[in-house]
């Protein structure tokens, strides 16, 4: 990566749009919505005021700390709608007072010390693309300091035989593909956030990642963890599985900061795909599709991708004509073909009603890295990819958009998506006198899917947080009564607090409190995040 990354935005300072840009944005929303809309200027570092800090580091943390503007301002929020909303208005009433940026994992030790000593929070901070409020200062608090991984970024042990890699957590997604490459191996781990998101991120909000079906969240790939508490280090011993008691990895992965910060982890890698098979089926009708996705996976043909796209999805984010669902299903390999398994689950999707033509089916024997990339199936790629960028163009200008994701079982799956789009739609009608909303599956599994919502309306410039809160409280209550998880990948953070506290079991919420107390007696890290 080179190059800043924006303080207000997703991504580099140099990807930022321009003013003209956003302007043209909001000239195509005024068409679209029928009234007048503008896009306020992209804010500037020089023209942002925050408190001063209310701390200072000991002399024998300065050479890793800061208290710049821009460095408080940067890990002030992480990348949510509200995130983008508040940090484009220049608004960042309650800034970390100090940024720390430890080299070494004695330098998080040191740093952990001091927060201990004079009663800091502290809050790790990986990439900063949370976009559930899990790493900005809790509010009312005192002094906090934001502790960002970002220089501990190496691949530091390969074991080629066992197939593992001994990796530190602030590696960014990128740089961790780029130190494996030249050994032919792979994590494979690409959430949508992969460009700015860490490993040690990943482990701490159980991400998910480029597998749709069988290995998809971050635990499958982790083999052991290093972590850092204010009583001391905890490490797992490294080993392919293990029927000990409880795990004490599963207790890390998920924990958002509150038990630990995870420095290092030997991880599962695998060797980089040379066999690949692609296809996109198109459905008459989404109940059509969803049925299709479950016959695949049940077949456990366990193809990477097998992401459904509801008919506005399919419209808005693949080119489809917008009356059609599509379903993308692809394998891929290190050392098997993969024209046997893509053409079983074709057969699979068309008896169920799916259509595609035998010349559309894309199969490559190790020479075109490009399957997958072409026709409808890459125009959703390319969609994903850049979607994160497109909140940039449009902060400010009244429309109000976001994403949620659950999982359900597939005997309650349609009744779920039924209530649901219910209870959406009137919320956008409520708020927003209507808008747009659409599914798509991005994981899925033999006992049922894992769907994500996209939702948008035009609301009116200045009121875009209020309207959203209303939307998000709307979904998060309808996910919620109808049984779903309040969060597949996105973890809970203090946006998703008040539904995690009615999802999970009353004595679960007193273990993890007793574990906190454990690793955590004064509450320094990430207070307000999973404990009360």
């Amino acid at each position: 990566m080179t190059g800043r990354r924006s303080f207000w935005g997703w991504g580099l300072e140099k990807d930022e749009p321009t003013n003209e840009q956003r302007q043209e944005t909001a000239a195509r929303l005024s068409k679209r919505f029928g009234r007048d809309v503008t896009a306020p200027p992209i804010p500037r570092i020089e023209d942002v005021t925050l408190r001063a800090p209310r701390t200072t580091p000991p002399a024998s943390l300065r050479e890793f700390t800061t208290s710049e503007t821009y460095d408080r301002a940067w890990h002030s929020y992480g990348r949510s709608f509200r995130d983008v909303i508040r940090a484009v208005r220049g608004q960042f009433d309650n800034p970390p007072d100090v940024v720390a940026y430890p080299r070494t994992e004695a330098e998080v030790v040191a740093t952990l010390e001091w927060c201990g000593e004079a009663n800091l929070t502290a809050i790790p901070y990986g990439g900063g693309s949370s976009v559930v409020a899990g790493v900005e200062p809790p509010e009312g608090g005192g002094p906090s300091v934001s502790i960002d991984l970002s220089k501990l970024d190496q691949v530091l042990e390969i074991d080629a035989t066992s197939r593992a890699a001994r990796i530190q957590a602030g590696v960014l997604g990128p740089a961790l593909e780029d130190q494996l490459r030249p050994h032919g191996f792979t994590l494979r781990h690409f959430p949508q956030s992969f460009e700015f998101s860490t490993l040690g991120g990943w482990i701490a909000t159980r991400s998910g990642g480029h597998y749709a079906t069988n290995h998809t969240h971050i635990d499958d790939f982790v083999e052991s963890v290093r972590m850092v508490t204010p009583k001391g280090v905890w490490e797992s011993r490294r080993l392919p599985g293990s029927g000990a008691g409880p795990s004490p990895d599963r207790m890390i992965l998920g924990s958002e900061g509150t038990l630990g910060i995870i420095t290092e982890a030997w991880m599962r890698i695998q060797g980089r795909p040379v066999f690949r098979a692609s296809a996109g089926l198109t459905f008459d009708s989404w109940q059509a599709g969803y049925e299709a996705a479950r016959h695949v996976v049940q077949a456990k043909l366990w193809p990477a991708n097998c992401r459904l796209l509801d008919p506005v999805e399919a419209g808005s984010a693949a080119g489809l004509k917008g009356d059609e669902a599509l379903l993308i299903i692809a394998f891929e390999s290190a050392d098997v073909p993969q024209d046997a398994f893509i053409r079983e689950a074709v057969n699979i999707a068309r008896a169920a009603g799916g259509r595609i033509d035998d010349s559309a089916i894309k199969i490559s024997d190790g020479r075109n890295e490009e399957v997958g990339r072409e026709g409808a199936v890459g125009a959703w790629r390319n969609s994903f990819i850049t979607a994160p960028y497109s909140r940039n163009m449009t902060a400010g200008t009244g429309l109000v958009s976001d994403t949620f994701e659950t999982s359900i079982t597939w005997d309650r799956w349609p009744e779920f998506d039924r209530n649901i789009r219910e209870a959406m739609n009137g919320a956008l009608q409520r708020v927003c006198g209507g808008g747009s909303l659409s599914c798509r599956f991005t994981h899925v599994y033999t006992d049922g899917p894992a769907p994500y919502y996209s939702f948008s309306g035009m609301g009116r410039p200045g009121a875009e947080l209020e309207m959203w809160a209303e939307l998000k409280h709307a979904a998060s209550d309808a996910v919620i009564a109808n049984g779903g998880t309040i969060t597949h990948h996105h973890a809970v953070g203090r946006d998703h607090m008040p539904w995690y506290r009615e999802q999970r079991p009353p004595l679960f919420e007193a273990a993890l409190r007793a574990a906190k107390e454990a690793v955590d007696p004064q509450g320094l890290l990430n207070p307000g995040i999973l404990i009360g």
